[in-house]
């Protein structure tokens, strides 16, 4: 990425990332972490409904198809949808830590710009881990997931406690999640906030 910022370079001390023993295997779709997700979950109309797989080692691939509600300019994706399709993707890279984390900090660069209607593929991997800071970064195709780079993007990643959902969380949201009797849905909507 040109011109990343010093805070997104890992420190001396940073250790490689390691995939957790109990991650989805590669090849597996990841799902929605929360129903209500902008970026991955279906019960959004005008989400991104991003579907993402786990790959080798520290890494996924994903994709979304731009719609005509994500459109900036006539005919093209906004500039925010595809930084929040990037943000989603980096942030699933968690479900392969097994780690609770949140966007700490995201530098974008757009490349070339990404018409309605294209699917935009994605690729990220966590590239270091130094204490609760998970660094990692990211690129978006199009015409392919070998097309021209579209978008790319790094960022840093903080590991949180649950508390930090329901403490900063609306509380009918909270209460709704917490009271879902599929015991799964409910551990993941406060698993990862990509």
């Amino acid at each position: 990425m040109s011109g990343t910022s010093a805070a997104l370079q890992p420190p001396a001390d940073a250790v490689q990332p390691v995939r957790h023993p109990d991650a989805p295997a590669p090849g597996e779709l990841l799902g929605a972490h929360y129903g209500q997700c902008f970026g991955c979950g279906g019960e959004q109309p005008h989400g991104l409904h991003l579907q993402a797989r786990a790959g080798e080692g520290v890494s996924i691939t994903a994709e979304f198809t731009v719609q005509a509600a994500h459109q900036g300019a006539p005919g093209l994706a906004h500039g925010g949808v595809l930084a929040t399709a990037l943000d989603e993707t980096l942030g699933s890279l968690n479900w392969l830590l097994r780690t609770i984390a949140v966007t700490g900090r995201l530098e974008t660069d757009f490349v070339r710009p990404v018409p309605v209607g294209t699917v935009l593929h994605l690729e990220a991997e966590v590239t270091a881990v130094a204490g609760r800071k998970i660094y990692c970064s990211a690129t978006g195709r199009i015409g392919g997931p070998d097309g021209p780079v579209a978008v790319r993007a790094d960022a840093l990643f903080i590991e949180v406690k649950v508390d930090h959902f329901i403490d900063h969380g609306r509380d009918e949201e909270i209460q709704a999640a917490m009271s879902d009797p599929d015991q799964v849905r409910r551990a993941r909507a406060f698993e990862v906030n990509p």
